[in-house]
């Protein structure tokens, strides 16, 4: 499917084509709000009981927060469409270099 021609010369195929392809994104984009909304439900759940003790709450926040924010990248930004490999080379390596420091700067402080 992605070696198909976008522009067959029939304008009918090709707004049969991008009513499917339009289809398709509208229902991943609503899943993901869908599980990004459950993810923070599970966070509100977490902190609210009060049971958890911080130290099993705050890495589950943390975690449920990296996983949103692929989720975010992925399906509302559009990083998983072709065309988009310059700027997430980008994003990954301002993300490699800041976990980086981030981890030099702990490793300075705590040793």
């Amino acid at each position: 499917m992605a070696n198909q021609n976008l522009n067959s010369g029939n304008p009918r195929i090709d707004l049969a084509y991008r009513k499917r392809k339009s289809k398709e994104e509208m229902r991943y984009q609503i899943i993901s709000f869908s599980m990004m909304l459950f993810l923070t439900f599970i966070a509100f759940a977490a902190v609210g009981m009060g049971s958890f003790s911080s130290w099993f709450t705050i890495p589950l926040i943390l975690l449920l927060a990296a996983v949103q924010v692929v989720f975010q990248l992925y399906y509302f930004m559009h990083m998983s469409h072709k065309g988009h490999e310059a700027p997430a080379l980008f994003l990954y390596t301002g993300l490699l270099i800041g976990l980086i420091t981030i981890l030099a700067f702990m490793t300075i402080i705590w040793w």
